[in-house]
């Protein structure tokens, strides 16, 4: 049987659309639809077989939510991704595997970071924004809930940038030394290099290493962070050595002098004074 598991509310309620393309890429002649939005996704998964599918219509916020729901669960049968959300990072992150705006997901849903804030600890796939980020999250979940669609969240952190954003400062220590960072505008923990609808935050970052990148881009202006800025799409804000720092380790703990919105997966949440992202892969010397 093919599961083709659908989040209605991806990609501005598009994602239903999606359904008949997907399922082309599979040689059946049936197939049952479900909502991601009621389903008990661990009961589904222990259910099936290895002559099973499951397809996931969705984008980075549905399978940051699959990969909680299914933590620790080994899976009997093939589990794919097609590409239904509206920023699509973790899809940009593994392109050279994506076949038919389709990914085979199994091997990524392994041994996924942690990251521990208020008191709660989830697993992500791509990314933590802390800062800027984080707060033009929190805006496009006010302009989404006033019934906004076609959010630019490039617009918005520009917005943001000009006015609105007040920098803090930043304690970050990775795996046991301390940086102290002035004026800081973002300070993200990554495990893909993709986050924010197509920004490469973290350019060296390999997924596959067991190493996080802590990306923090502090002590400048606005006007010359407003220069810089829209490099982060291209990666090119790494030459700009004095403003952008990127620093790899296994467990990383960042504090902000004030509380800030800080985004999972693209997912918000609010009043952060710090957070611990933690990987599980030992990495070899």
């Amino acid at each position: 049987m093919l599961y083709v598991l659908v989040n209605p509310l991806a990609s501005n309620g598009k994602a239903e659309e999606n359904v008949q393309e997907a399922v082309k890429n599979f040689k059946c002649a049936d197939f049952k639809q479900l909502s991601l939005i009621d389903l008990d996704v661990k009961t589904l998964i222990e259910s099936t077989t290895a002559e099973d599918n499951i397809v996931i219509l969705g984008g980075d916020g549905t399978l940051n939510r699959f990969a909680n729901d299914t933590a620790d669960i080994d899976f009997n049968c093939p589990v794919y991704l097609y590409k239904s959300g509206t920023g699509n990072d973790f899809m940009k992150d593994v392109e050279d595997k994506v076949e038919n705006d389709m990914v085979l997901i199994n091997e990524y849903l392994k041994d996924l970071p942690i990251i521990t804030v208020k008191g709660k600890s989830y697993r992500f796939v791509n990314g933590i924004g802390y800062g800027i980020d984080g707060m033009c999250c929190e805006v496009a979940d006010k302009m989404r809930a006033a019934g906004k669609e076609n959010i630019s969240y490039a617009g918005i952190s520009i917005k943001l940038l000009i006015h609105g954003y007040k920098c803090p400062n930043a304690k970050i220590t990775v795996d046991g030394k301390v940086y102290n960072f002035k004026k800081v505008w973002l300070a993200s923990g990554m495990k893909g290099r993709y986050y924010g609808g197509g920004m490469n935050i973290a350019p060296s970052q390999d997924r596959t290493s067991g190493k996080l990148t802590s990306a923090v881009i502090h002590n400048s202006g606005k006007l010359k962070t407003l220069l810089v800025f829209p490099k982060l799409f291209k990666g090119e804000h790494v030459k700009h050595t004095k403003m952008f720092t990127a620093i790899e380790g296994r467990k990383i703990t960042v504090e902000f002098s004030h509380p800030m919105a800080l985004q999972i997966d693209g997912e918000t949440v609010l009043d952060v004074s710090s957070y611990t992202i933690k990987s599980p892969v030992k990495v070899k010397a």
